[in-house]
């Protein structure tokens, strides 16, 4: 994949990523475990947001869950599949290891 297509579909899973950390967010029944799982509090989730790591491990947590899966695709209006191509990208090499 060339490198500017790369950098576009990381940009477009990160955005995901976000996504679904808002989906969390928006719920403490969703948020409580994820917090737990995560070590973090409500104050440190924005900071973490930042971290493509963390980006990476949101969708990872989401797509474990299909309960949540499928609920946050119904919410999102978007393919469950696109969370499992979204996982690969944020989990794969960055874009400059690429060849």
């Amino acid at each position: 994949m060339k490198p500017v297509i790369m950098a576009n579909a990381r940009a477009q899973a990160e955005a995901l990523a976000v996504q679904i950390l808002s989906f969390l967010a928006g719920d403490m029944e969703r948020l409580g475990p994820f917090l737990s799982l995560t070590g973090l509090e409500p104050g440190n989730l924005r900071a973490a947001a930042a971290d493509p790591g963390f980006l990476a491990g949101v969708i990872e947590y989401l797509a474990n869950n299909e309960n949540l899966l499928i609920q946050f695709a119904d919410e999102a209006g978007v393919d469950p599949a696109t969370v499992g191509r979204a996982q690969a990208i944020l989990s794969g090499p960055p874009p400059e290891w690429e060849a």
